[in-house]
């Protein structure tokens, strides 16, 4: 294994052991909208529930919905190789083969396996 899969999987440890909710096993919604850099009513709206649902962080609805996003950001480090870049990726680029929709938004459809499968082309350089 080379220095940066390394380094990279510490970042991608790293940061997902940042957004636990304290003394839970959850992913708290505060620390995901803070890394995010949306507001938690915002987040309600990337992850593709109620603003009311996320009220209760140990729902296996939210937490389902936290951990795809999550994944897709995590997925996008190991292109990336910056956190901050696979986030800004992960909500503003626009994927062009599914409809020029974002990550973010393809995730809160649901299509969080078309997102990780497009980011794989990537990595393997299918894509140009």
């Amino acid at each position: 294994m080379s220095q940066s899969t390394v380094s990279r999987d510490a970042m991608r440890s790293s940061f997902v052991a940042s957004l636990q909710e304290p003394r839970t096993p959850y992913i708290s919604p505060k620390r995901l909208s803070a890394a995010l850099g949306v507001q938690v009513a915002n987040l309600a709206a990337l992850s593709g529930v109620h603003r009311n649902t996320l009220r209760n962080p140990a729902s296996e609805r939210v937490q389902s919905k936290l951990r795809e996003m999550v994944k897709a950001i995590s997925a996008a480090v190991a292109i990336t190789g910056d956190i901050p870049k696979a986030i800004y990726w992960f909500r503003n680029e626009p994927i062009v083969d599914y409809d020029h929709k974002t990550a973010a938004e393809l995730v809160a459809d649901g299509k969080l396996e078309a997102v990780l499968s497009y980011l794989r082309d990537l990595e393997n350089g299918a894509r140009g």
